[in-house]
């Protein structure tokens, strides 16, 4: 009796290890989801408003992005949707360059995608605006035969920069599915222990009644 239920005993640590080991092996692919790096500002910040169109734009990660060839894409435009870029985007560690040319005036649009230290690839848009500049009054000629001074031209009103906090990326939702293969794995363990201790209940009790003959 002591023979057959050795093995049985022997066995009961190395089912229990690979279960523990089967659950761990299906959470491992949820934890690097909230890895992701994100975008932690942009220069200029997203809804302000600039008097004129900067040289280039500028955006800061959480962590170094991807150099890799085409990895890396930022779109400029303006209101009739005219591409403002000059040359490619320049990524180095955590910060996007991207050079600008040519005027703009009205809503100006960033659309930019990167991929992340970790792999994965993110996206997102911001904008700003840069206002049309007011026309300069021009000095109206008299016939007068005196001299009349003209009108001096008033200045053009110009805009403050606002700052604004750069977006907030939206974090996807982790899936619920490695918990629920969790969960599985810990029934299907259960169950082996069940089996195992009520096998090892009926070989004691037959082993008992044998031995009181």
């Amino acid at each position: 009796m002591t023979s057959s239920l050795a093995p049985r005993r022997r066995t009961l640590p190395a089912v229990l290890a690979s279960a523990l080991l089967a659950a761990a092996a299906l959470l491992a692919p949820a934890s690097p989801a909230a890895a992701h790096d994100e975008l932690v500002s942009t220069d200029p910040s997203a809804d302000a408003v600039l008097d004129a169109l900067p040289p280039q734009i500028t955006l800061t990660f959480s962590a170094d992005v991807l150099t890799d060839a085409g990895a890396t894409v930022v779109e400029v435009t303006d209101a009739s949707g005219a591409s403002l870029t000059a040359g490619d985007p320049e990524p180095a560690g955590p910060e996007v360059t991207q050079e600008l040319t040519g005027a703009a005036s009205g809503a100006v649009t960033v659309k930019w995608r990167v991929v992340s230290s970790d792999g994965h690839p993110i996206d997102g848009s911001f904008a700003f605006t840069v206002p049309e500049a007011s026309p300069t009054p021009t000095a109206t000629p008299t016939t007068s035969s005196s001299p009349s001074p003209t009108a001096a031209a008033s200045p053009a009103p110009t805009e403050t920069a606002e700052t604004t906090p750069a977006p907030v990326q939206e974090s996807s939702e982790a899936s619920p599915l490695p918990w629920i293969l969790l969960a599985v794995a810990l029934v299907i363990v259960a169950g082996v222990l069940v089996y195992v201790f009520a096998s090892r209940g009926r070989r004691n009790t037959a082993g008992g009644g044998t031995t009181g003959r």
